[in-house]
């Protein structure tokens, strides 16, 4: 049998291995490593800062959360019944825990040179201080490790929350949510400063799976029998005033075009009853969400919540997963998006208004230089989010900084966020961020692009100060 190699971490890993850049990314990245983390914008459930149970068990924590595992998994030939994940029909999946565990250490090579591995072996070594190498050979021992210290206090959501220096974390939350987990946490004792995320998808897209119900609940939660376009508007305000009295600071949109287009309130009233009697058209569908993406950002100029789009993502591509197993089971897939003529109408009508923060992300990069950049770095009410889903990796990170800084600048995108529901990967996704920051300036610095002492405020700025400011947090 092969010796187990130990599991180190190397200080100066992401980095260039040209000296000169090493050493000054050395020193960057050392000036922000202890910043608190803000993460304006993610999927972690909030009820477990409610409940504050330990975590059941390194599976359930680690892999049932992640798609980003289990898709690479499926991508080899491994079925989401073998990895816990059950089918809607109620058919049997794999119960047994140990045993997902050892089939996902005899694939682990499967990560190498990803950010997803990148990501496993920080949490592993820093987040649990596990000292091998996760292999098949050491899976179940290190199952019996992590699910050891899983029971102790340290080990609890909010003291790996406080541990993780977590200043700020963000929902993401259907606009008929009670925010019943962000109440309670509020109601307590706990100073965890957790905030919710307004994201009306499923009452904007007319399309939406339960469109119907959902405008049901929509009438049920603000008291506005929603049988008109204009009571519709009326209950939407009243649903994001009711999410900013809870902290929030941000709406979210998961569209799949950025098209804008404003129709009449003739216009608007007669599609949307259209909508209320039979299901809608997917043109009528599209020409709604585009009418709906002008209309978020009229009322975030009103009541001062950022706007964020995230367009671009064919959703559920793989529809035999889809219909076995339903949606965020990784069979989402980038498409190519344009912003220039599909923003115009929004952008004419909104974008020179300093009041409205739009935040724009893309799954697209050919975009970036041709015309996101260009677009930020004209528009006062236009960011960039950072590289994102598919992107948010090493060269990801590297390529967005390179195809959009000399053109907007860093002062014209928004930090970084996780944008995750596995809840360790936190300090891991933004450690990474951190670093490959820290090498991108180191690279300006030693070309002699910018100063030194430029690159130490830029690189506070990236970690921190702007995401702090683009979300007026």
């Amino acid at each position: 049998m092969k010796s187990i190699s130990r599991l180190v971490l190397n200080e100066d890993r992401f980095f260039d291995p040209t000296p000169a850049v090493k050493t000054i990314a050395r020193k960057l990245y050392q000036s922000v490593k202890n910043l608190p983390i803000i993460s304006p914008h993610g999927h972690v459930d909030p009820t477990i800062f409610v409940e504050n149970k330990p975590f059941t068990n390194p599976t359930e924590l680690i892999i049932i959360p992640d798609h980003y595992i289990f898709r690479m998994l499926y991508s080899q030939g491994i079925s989401l019944e073998s990895l816990g994940i059950r089918p809607l029909d109620g058919s049997s999946a794999e119960a047994n825990a140990r045993k997902i565990w050892k089939l996902f250490g005899q694939n682990y090579y499967l990560f190498r040179g990803t950010p997803t591995g990148v990501w496993l072996d920080y949490e592993f070594s820093v987040v649990f201080g596990i000292k091998k190498r996760f292999t098949g050979e050491t899976a179940l021992e290190i199952y019996d490790e992590i699910s050891e210290k899983l029971q102790t206090p340290k080990f609890r959501p909010r003291s790996l929350f406080d541990r993780f220096k977590i200043a700020v974390l963000s929902t993401t939350d259907a606009a008929t949510d009670a925010l019943e987990a962000h109440k309670k946490i509020r109601g307590s004792e706990w100073k965890g400063n957790i905030i919710p995320c307004f994201r009306p998808d499923g009452v904007t897209d007319l399309k939406a799976k339960s469109w119907r119900a959902n405008i049901d609940l929509l009438s049920e939660r603000t008291g506005i029998e929603v049988t008109s376009y204009s009571r519709f508007i009326q209950a939407l305000e009243n649903r994001r005033s009711f999410f900013k009295s809870m902290g929030a600071v941000s709406t979210d949109h998961g569209v799949s075009s950025p098209y804008t287009h404003e129709f009449t309130q003739g216009e608007a009233e007669r599609i949307f009853q259209k909508a209320l009697k039979s299901p809608a058209t997917s043109e009528d569908a599209a020409m709604f969400t585009g009418h709906m993406l002008m209309e978020m950002a009229r009322m975030s100029i009103d009541d001062g919540l950022v706007m964020q789009i995230h367009p671009g993502s064919d959703r559920n591509h793989n529809r035999v997963i889809f219909e076995r197993f339903g949606s965020d089971k990784g069979s989402d897939i980038p498409m190519q998006t344009e912003y220039t003529r599909n923003l115009k109408a929004l952008l004419n009508k909104y974008g020179n208004d300093p009041r409205l923060t739009l935040i724009v992300f893309t799954l697209d990069e050919a975009t970036y230089s041709r015309e996101l950049a260009p677009l930020a770095g004209h528009y006062p009410a236009m960011k960039l989010g950072p590289s994102w889903w598919f992107h948010d990796s090493i060269e990801g990170m590297m390529r967005f900084r390179s195809m959009v800084t000399e053109t907007a600048g860093i002062y014209n995108t928004a930090g970084f966020n996780d944008d995750t529901r596995a809840f360790v990967s936190i300090p891991a996704r933004h450690d990474l961020s951190r670093r490959v920051d820290a090498n991108f300036l180191a690279t300006l610095v030693a070309k002699h692009i910018v100063h030194m002492d430029e690159a130490e405020e830029m690189i506070y700025d990236m970690a921190n100060g702007l995401v702090k400011k683009a979300y007026k947090l």
